[in-house]
């Protein structure tokens, strides 16, 4: 996925995304064994979709951000995160409500069968969305972009300015 990232996007983004999916998978991990759900293939299954989602929810952020690095090349990088995040705020709380209502009922009423699936997916919609806001982005902030071309570009050091 860092390859893709890098590929995709650049090797900062790409560090930022597998920081926060690392997050995602760490807490995921923690609340399963916190509320003693048994590791099974149903829950790595859903482990697996979270990691998905949360891939996506990257993707979606990092295109937008790219998007606006591009088009306000003299604005600073923390006021594009900010507008980059507002614009896709309400599209992201949408998807992350619409999932959670559809799985809903299966928490409720799937039984015991379903419930470490759904319970871990329901959990992984949150804290992936949340880690998109609050990991990933502030990773990219801390890093760094330069706007001197198309393409956004690390910073050499801390403090450089671009240009």
């Amino acid at each position: 996925m860092l390859l893709y990232i890098w590929f995709r996007f650049q090797l900062q983004f790409g560090m930022g995304a597998i920081a926060a999916i690392l997050h995602d998978v760490i807490l995921t991990m923690g609340v399963l064994s916190l509320a003693q759900l048994e590791v099974s293939m149903t829950s790595i299954a859903a482990l697996l979709t979270v990691i998905g989602y949360s891939m996506n929810e990257k993707v979606i952020t990092f295109d937008r951000l790219r998007e606006n690095l591009r088009k306000y090349k003299t604005t600073p990088l923390r006021d594009i995160i900010n507008r980059s995040e507002n614009e896709r705020l309400s599209r992201n709380l949408i998807t992350g409500t619409t999932a959670i209502i559809a799985l809903s009922g299966a928490l409720f009423f799937g039984g015991p069968v379903l419930f470490p699936l759904v319970f871990t997916m329901v959990f992984g919609v949150i804290v992936g969305t949340y880690s998109s806001i609050y990991v990933a982005l502030p990773i990219i902030l801390l890093w760094g972009v330069r706007r001197d071309d198309d393409e956004a570009a690390p910073l050499k050091a801390a403090g450089a300015r671009p240009g």
